[in-house]
């Protein structure tokens, strides 16, 4: 009768690490998934050899996983959102506007300090 149970038992754990391990390979994969990452297939695929590998490339697809984000990218720079970019077109757009008006001032104090000559044309000397 111990025969049997320790049987099933030995059965019930090598079933039991076999799913799991299988389960834990996948973690990668799911987190690409979940962040809509652009090589969510490429890491599924090497989850699958690293099986083969004995799991020694799986820390490197955990990384690979996570380095990227939808909302930032691959997470080198700092997220930009809607509202800073509308904030730094406006600053870009009132310095071009103050540039503008200080050109256009300056034209027309030069075109007002020049005199007239009847009969010349626009500047071709």
């Amino acid at each position: 009768m111990l025969d049997y149970l320790a049987l099933g038992m030995l059965v019930f754990v090598v079933i039991t690490l076999f799913y799991g391990i299988i389960a834990i390979h996948d973690i990668p994969y799911e987190i690409a998934k979940h962040r809509n990452h652009p090589q969510q297939d490429a890491i599924h695929v090497a989850g699958w050899i690293s099986l083969f590998t004995l799991h020694v490339l799986w820390p490197f697809l955990w990384i690979w996983a996570t380095l990227y984000r939808e909302d930032r990218g691959w997470g080198f720079s700092t997220p930009n959102t809607k509202d800073q970019q509308i904030g730094q077109l406006r600053q870009q757009l009132e310095e071009v506007t103050a540039r503008l008006a200080a050109l256009e001032a300056a034209k027309g104090a030069i075109a007002a300090s020049e005199p007239a000559v009847p009969g010349a044309s626009g500047g071709d000397e």
